[in-house]
């Protein structure tokens, strides 16, 4: 029987059924509809939702950024107007009564200073407009370069507090002063300001009476003085922020801008109450006080400052220190002159690409319509004569006469593949005010604790045809922690740089330099481990910064060069300085070894030769002061032996004594040792200062050091009046008799030289024989010196 199967019935094909084609869906959008969103965006409006890019990420920083942009507008306008900066800064807490938890708070920040104050039109624009200033189109070196902090710390405080800016100024002495209160638009990047008022309270009175310590500074004329601040701006934002001491903070920012410019005051009031979870973060003039290496001797124990080759002699006085009367930190001046003025320069042909100077040449035809390419290049470009424009404009088939608008494209191209080849002079450098050697030093002297401090000042060089310039300090010893890494302060055109720091050129450049030679402890690409702090300083008309809050320089080679060779200088004078020392020690100690054996070196050729044991024990002991003459060496103004000319290496040079903070090594001397025959003859101790000839390489033998450099050696004189010792020996009684003393060894002593006295004959009652130059062989027999091969002597 066969079986009938059934497909499934929903396997079984359907009818065919007619299909209807999908309806388009409305689009969801056209060109037409998208043309109606698109609109201009106003920068301020982009910063505005983009804040972290300005530096105002958290509101810790965000206080540090506002009080920053602040200070660099007071700096750059009293250093235009020639005037010496004083700066006060004050911080207010709005909300004393927050809970101990709040991670922000509110604050009022003003900074007040004493330059040349802004005329009344300008104040709108110049603090409530983004991207306008006086400085991004012009060449020259400057803290200002965008045109955008101080408008920007003032749209984060209306955005955060809804509090608009409060600025006071006046333009002059004599002129009257302006009370004006705006808030920025961000949706057209302008000020509107809602206070215009003329005021006589300038500076405001109501500051001298914030504090205690500002009342007491106030009655001393210290604190706002009007006849200091007789004309200048004041500027006040109020914020949500974060106060809190340690790295990254505003007193950091504050004593790092001190150090930096040495010329300026500054005076910071902080608020009363501070956050609970405040960093303890040791600053630079506070750090621990650690034994590093065994300074320099100290004879009188007084600090003492020593100063730059090539200078006076005389010690320079006690460099000014920080105070602080009542809360209030001052940061005094260290110097009373204003930084060399610069001088506005035109951009180098080298550094200018293709489409700016297509620029160039559209904006001098729209200026001058007969302008010739001959004329452009000279008056456009710096460091292109008459002969070079000539030349450039024969290199692409013009005459001197052809005007700009002439040239087309083609020819354009051409005259930048020429300029690119041609041989030019470097741009100047008189566009440039680096900080200087010896203001380096000054402003270390101030806020860093240490032994010695060394500075360097690179050669100006060039980057994409702009100018800059590298300097470079370290300071070493002294109270900084012995076993940390090295702190690494890094500066651009006087500003200091406090985050990015892995990502900066200065801290790069850092970790490129082999420590190691210079007597340093280095981990594999890491920082100098030691009682370190490396300040790098970079100066230019235009600082390459990673970002536009301007916390990092970026990473280029020609750039990171100059900082390292920089570094390197400065690593030269350091490792001179610490081996010097080492020497030193090291032969301080010899000394002490060999001056315990002299006395019984004496007491054995007595007891062999019957040699005047009292004058043969003064005479090892002059010769070997003389063979460890290095351990007494009275070094200069620069910590450096003594010598007719400076050494140039070691320009840029100070020492300090570390005060007992590092124990002295100082050589014992014959003060209480019972020398034979007399009373304890005292010794001089060793100098606190001590002069150095060139430097001391460790290869050299020590027995060359010259004995008329040294204070514990015997005179010239005395050396010659000592010679006879080393040709003859004297008549001495008979051994047998007795009569000759026995020395002891001494207690204390100095190294070790060997002695060229000839033994003497076993005594008679005949005269005397002349004395014979023999060479005693002896050997060590039960504890004493036993002749070998001399029947005679026993």
């Amino acid at each position: 029987m066969s079986t009938l199967l059934l497909e499934p019935k929903e396997l079984m094909p359907k009818a065919a059924t007619p299909t209807r084609s999908p309806r388009p869906d409305k689009p969801r959008a056209t060109a037409e509809t998208m043309a109606t969103k698109q609109r201009e965006i106003s920068v301020s409006e982009f910063f505005a939702k983009n804040r972290h890019l300005l530096g105002f990420d958290n509101p810790r920083k965000a206080m540090l950024t506002t009080v920053k942009e602040a200070v660099d507008n007071s700096l750059d306008a009293c250093e235009e107007a020639g005037i010496l900066p004083d700066i006060t800064v004050i911080i207010e807490d709005l909300q004393p009564d927050r809970p101990a938890s709040a991670k922000s708070s509110r604050y009022r920040v003003t900074i007040i200073d004493n330059g040349p104050g802004i005329v009344r039109k300008q104040v709108e624009h110049i603090f409530g407009r983004l991207l306008y200033g006086s400085k991004f189109h012009r060449l020259k070196m400057s803290r200002g370069q965008q045109g955008i902090g101080i408008s920007a710390a003032g749209m984060y405080g209306l955005l955060t507090t809804g509090r608009p800016m409060v600025i006071h100024t006046r333009p002059g002495a004599r002129k009257e002063a302006h009370h004006i209160e705006l808030a920025m638009n961000t949706k057209t990047n302008r000020a509107e300001v809602t206070v215009d008022d003329i005021t006589q309270d300038f500076p405001p009175a109501r500051f001298a009476d914030l504090t205690p310590g500002s009342r007491e500074l106030a009655a001393a004329g210290q604190f706002l003085s009007p006849e200091v601040y007789r004309s200048g701006t004041s500027v006040t934002v109020e914020l949500e922020g974060k106060y809190q001491r340690g790295r990254g903070s505003v007193d950091e920012f504050l004593e790092l801008t001190a150090i930096a410019n040495p010329h300026a005051r500054i005076t910071f009031v902080p608020p009363s109450r501070i956050s609970t979870d405040e960093e303890d973060a040791p600053l630079l003039k506070r750090g621990a006080v650690k034994a590093s290496s065994p300074s320099v001797p100290s004879g009188s124990g007084e600090a003492s400052a020593i100063e730059t080759a090539g200078e006076s002699p005389t010690a320079p006085p006690e460099p000014a220190s920080t105070t602080e009367t009542g809360g209030i930190t001052i940061f005094p001046r260290g110097v009373e002159a204003l930084p060399t003025e610069t001088k506005e320069i035109q951009p180098h042909p080298k550094g200018v690409e293709l489409g700016t100077l297509l620029q160039m040449m559209k904006e001098a035809e729209a200026e001058r319509a007969n302008y010739s390419l001959f004329n452009f290049l000279q008056d456009k470009f710096c460091r292109v004569s008459a002969a070079t424009a000539g030349s450039l404009c024969r290199a692409i088939g013009v005459t001197t006469r052809t005007r700009v608008g002439e040239i087309d494209p083609r020819q354009a191209e051409a005259l930048y593949k020429q300029i690119q080849d041609v041989r030019l002079p470097p741009p100047p450098t008189d566009c440039l005010a680096p900080i200087g050697v010896r203001n380096l030093l000054a402003g270390l002297l101030k806020g860093v604790k240490a032994e010695f401090y060394a500075a360097s000042s690179r050669n100006p060089d060039i980057y994409r045809g702009r100018p800059f310039q590298i300097e470079a300090a370290i300071a070493f010893g002294g109270d900084l922690p012995a076993d940390e890494p090295a702190r690494v302060i890094r500066f651009a055109n006087r500003v200091p740089l406090q985050y990015q720091q892995s990502a900066c050129s200065s801290f790069k450049a850092v970790l490129d330099t082999n420590w190691r030679n210079y007597d340093l402890q280095q981990p594999r690409g890491g920082a100098p481990v030691g009682p370190l702090v490396v300040m790098i300083h970079m100066a230019s008309v235009w600082v390459p910064f990673t970002s536009e809050s301007k916390e990092a320089i970026a990473d280029y080679d020609e750039i990171r060069k100059e900082m390292k060779l920089a570094l390197q200088e400065c690593g030269r004078k350091l490792g001179v300085y610490l081996r010097k020392r080492a020497k030193m020690r090291r032969e301080g100690e010899r000394r002490d070894v060999f001056q315990k054996y002299i006395g019984e070196i004496a007491k054995a050729v007595n007891a062999i030769t019957g040699v005047d044991a009292k004058r043969f024990y003064d005479a090892l002991l002059d010769q070997a002061k003389r063979k460890t003459a290095i351990a007494d060496l009275q070094l200069d103004e620069d910590g450096q032996p003594i010598r007719d000319e400076p050494d140039p290496d070691q320009e840029g040079v100070i020492i300090v004594e570390s005060g007992g903070a590092v124990e002295s090594v100082t050589p014992r001397s014959a003060e209480s040792s019972d020398e034979p025959g007399s009373a304890a003859t005292p010794a001089p101790g060793r100098p606190g200062k001590r002069r150095r000839g060139k430097p001391v390489d460790d290869n050299p033998t020590l027995l060359d050091a010259e004995p008329e450099r040294t204070r514990l050696g015997a005179s010239r004189d005395r050396r010659r009046a000592n010679e006879p010792l080393k040709r003859r020996s004297p008549r001495v009684p008979n051994r047998e008799s007795g009569t000759s003393p026995s020395p002891t060894a001494p207690d204390h002593g100095g190294p070790t030289a060997s002695s060229s006295a000839s033994p003497e004959s076993a005594g008679s009652s005949a005269p005397p024989a002349p004395p014979v130059k023999r060479k005693i062989k002896t050997k060590l027999v039960n504890g004493t010196l036993v002749p070998v091969g001399d029947e005679q002597l026993f």
